[in-house]
C-alpha cells in the first residue's frame, strides 16, 4: 500500500534469497494445518481442541482494525485455534505499530501484530519478531485531482499526510524519489489515519500516504478526484513488507513456549483466513463495528496465500525479514546492517509450524 532509492534486490534475486516452498511442501502444510471448521457467523469458539495437555495462559494482544493486521487474529479466536493450546486471548485495538511496541514496554499488552514501519524498532533491539503474519499490498499514496495533481511531480509545494514509522511512509518515500522530489519539495503533516482520511475528504491537505480499508472510503468520498500516486506492488522488485507479530526480548527469554504455541494457533488461522477470506472480512465488520462492504472490498490487501505458503519454511521467512532490512538501509532508517537471526525468533517460528502440524 528509481527509482533512486533501488535496493539492488530484484525480484528474481529476492525470491532466490528467500527461497521457494514446492507445490508438494505447501500441499502438506495446507492439509497439516488446514481446517474444516465451517464459516465464521459467531463470537462462540468453533473448536475448543485438546487444551488440557497445556498450562494455561493469558496474554493482552495488540491490532490495528484492517484485514492485513486483525484477520488471521480473529479468525483464530473464533474458531477455536487458541483455545487447542490453552490460550486466553484479549484484544486491544491501536493505530499503529510503533505506539503498539510503546504499550509493551509500558506493560499493557503482551504481544503486538505490527506493519512493515514498526519493524525498525525490532532491528534497533525494542521487540523480537516470533510469527511472521504476511506481505502487505495495502500500502497506498493518495492525492486530490481537484487541488491541482494529476501525476507524482505535482506533489511539490503540496501539503501530504503522514504516519511516520508506517510503511505507507516507505511508499510515499518512493513515490516522491520517482517524481524527483525529496521531502523537503513538499510539506509533511503527521497525522494519525483517521485523521487523514478526514482530512482529505474535507480538502484540508492534498495528499496522504494511507492504507486500506481508509482508501476504500477515500475512493467513495473522492470519486472522480480519487488519483493513486504509488502502492506496495509497485516496487515489489525492490522490496517486501512483511507484517509480524513481536513481543519484548524479556518475555521471549522466558516464554519460549507459550511462543510457539500462539504461533501455532496463528498458522491456523492464516490457513483459515486464505480459504474464507469473505467470511473473515465480515466477521471483522462485526467484531470491529466497521462496514462490512468496505471490509469486503479490501480483502485484497494482503498476500493471504502466500502467508500460508510460507508455513514451514523458515528459510523464506528469513529472506523477507533480510529484504525488508534493506529498506531500512536503503533509506536511511538504520545505519548499519544487523543479522536478522538476532531479532528474528526462527527457532520459534520453526517449532511452532511443527506444532500445528501435530494438533491439526
Amino acid at each position: 500500500m528509481n527509482k533512486n532509492d533501488a535496493l539492488g534486490l530484484t525480484r528474481r534475486s529476492f525470491l532466490k534469497a528467500a527461497g521457494a516452498v514446492g507445490a508438494c511442501g505447501a500441499g502438506l502444510m495446507l492439509a497439516a494445518c488446514g481446517s474444516n471448521a465451517q464459516s465464521t457467523g459467531s463470537s462462540d469458539s468453533k473448536d475448543s481442541g485438546s487444551s488440557s495437555k497445556y498450562e494455561p495462559v493469558s496474554v493482552n494482544v495488540a491490532f490495528m482494525p484492517n484485514l492485513g493486521s486483525a484477520g488471521t487474529l480473529f479468525a483464530a479466536l473464533d474458531q477455536g485455534y487458541f483455545d487447542k493450546f490453552n490460550i486466553t486471548v484479549e484484544t486491544k485495538q491501536f493505530d499503529a505499530g510503533p505506539a503498539e511496541i510503546a504499550a509493551m514496554q509500558s506493560g499493557d499488552i503482551d504481544f503486538a501484530q505490527i506493519g512493515h514501519g514498526a519493524h525498525a524498532l525490532c532491528i534497533e533491539g525494542q521487540a523480537k519478531i516470533f510469527s511472521f503474519e504476511g506481505n502487505s499490498q495495502a500500502d497506498c499514496v493518495v492525492a486530490n485531482k481537484s487541488h491541482g495533481i494529476s501525476t507524482a511531480k505535482d506533489l511539490k509545494g503540496k501539503t501530504i499526510a503522514v504516519a511516520s514509522g508506517t510503511s505507507s511512509e516507505v511508499i510515499l518515500n518512493y513515490v516522491l524519489a520517482d517524481a524527483g522530489l525529496t521531502k523537503d519539495d513538499v510539506t509533511l503533516t503527521e497525522m494519525k489515519v483517521d485523521g487523514m482520511t478526514t482530512a482529505m475528504i474535507a480538502g484540508q491537505i492534498d495528499a496522504c500516504a494511507t492504507w486500506s480499508p481508509n482508501t476504500i472510503t477515500l475512493e467513495e468520498q473522492l470519486g472522480d478526484d480519487y488519483l493513486v500516486l504509488g502502492t506496495n506492488t509497485d516496487y515489489t522488485d525492490k522490496v517486501a513488507f512483511p507484517s509480524s507479530y513481536v513481543c519484548l526480548p524479556d518475555y521471549a527469554d522466558s516464554n519460549k513456549e507459550v511462543l510457539e504455541r500462539f504461533e501455532a494457533a496463528l498458522d491456523m488461522g492464516k490457513v483459515y483466513r486464505a480459504e474464507h477470506i469473505d467470511e473473515v472480512a465480515k466477521l471483522l465488520a462485526d467484531k470491529l463495528g466497521l462496514p462490512e462492504e468496505t471490509l469486503l472490498q479490501s480483502t485484497g490487501e494482503g498476500d493471504w496465500q502466500g502467508a500460508v505458503d510460507a508455513i514451514g519454511d523458515t528459510d523464506k521467512i528469513l529472506g523477507y525479514y533480510k529484504a525488508q532490512q534493506q529498506v531500512f538501509l536503503d533509506n536511511g532508517r538504520i545505519t548499519e546492517a544487523v543479522p536478522v537471526e538476532n531479532y528474528v525468533l526462527s527457532e520459534v517460528i520453526t517449532e511452532g509450524d511443527k506444532l500445528c502440524k501435530e494438533n491439526k
